[in-house]
C-alpha cells in the first residue's frame, strides 16, 4: 500500500461483537505497527466497542457517519 493510503477494512453486514473482533485482529495480528485504519460499519452497536478496544492500543478515533447507517470510524496511531 502506497504511503499515505489508509486501509479501508469494510466490516458492514457484520453484528457485535465481529466488527470489533475483525478490527482487533487487523491492528494486532496482520498489520503490526498500523498507522491508521479506516473501519466501515453499518452495526450501530460497534460504534461503543471499536473505540475503547482502539484507545487501549494507542488510536485516536474519530467516526462520520457517511451515510444514513453507515459509519467510517477512522483510527489513527497517536
Amino acid at each position: 500500500m502506497p504511503d499515505g493510503e489508509i486501509k479501508v477494512l469494510d466490516v458492514r453486514g457484520e453484528i457485535c461483537p465481529y466488527p470489533m473482533l475483525i478490527t482487533n485482529d487487523e491492528l494486532d495480528k496482520k498489520q503490526p505497527g498500523v498507522l491508521a485504519l479506516d473501519v466501515l460499519t453499518d452495526h450501530a452497536p460497534a460504534l461503543s466497542t471499536i473505540p475503547p478496544q482502539a484507545l487501549k492500543r494507542g488510536y485516536e478515533v474519530e467516526i462520520d457517519e457517511v451515510r444514513a447507517g453507515e459509519w467510517l470510524v477512522h483510527l489513527t496511531k497517536s
